[in-house]
């Protein structure tokens, strides 16, 4: 292993054809831009998984595991809404999925969300009888 570092490694850095200008680059013949390739697919996918390790950017829409509020009071410790049934004229529909403009009450953003994840969840529809 040591050898692979110290000696074979640097030999083919070396090797690689790396012109000193910046025109030298369009001088390069098909060869030399093939034989390129191999490092620049290990920068790239090293550039990238460092990427997603370090950049929380790169995990927005990532969800830890069990949570489902990505957007609704955040700030709070716990959502919490008391909703008068007298104050319900025939139905309503309650957000089940978090993912409604329009919290507590449903405005159909789990279709998209059903679509996306093939979950199968929905609102609750409450009712008043006559």
């Amino acid at each position: 292993m040591a050898g692979l570092i110290k000696t074979t490694l640097p030999n083919y850095l070396s090797g690689l054809p790396i012109p000193d200008t910046f025109t030298g680059w369009f001088k390069l013949s098909f060869t030399d831009w093939l034989s390129l390739v191999p490092p620049a697919a290990v920068a790239a996918g090293l550039g990238y998984t460092f990427y997603l390790a370090y950049c929380p950017e790169a995990r927005k829409g990532c969800t830890p595991p069990g949570r489902c509020n990505q957007s609704v009071r955040k700030s709070e410790a716990k959502v919490v809404d008391t909703i008068d049934v007298e104050d319900i004229a025939e139905k309503a529909a309650f957000c089940r999925c978090w993912k409604s403009k329009n919290w507590p009450y449903c405005d159909g953003s789990h279709g998209e969300h059903n679509k996306k994840t093939g979950d199968n969840v929905g609102p609750v529809v409450i009712k008043r009888r006559s």
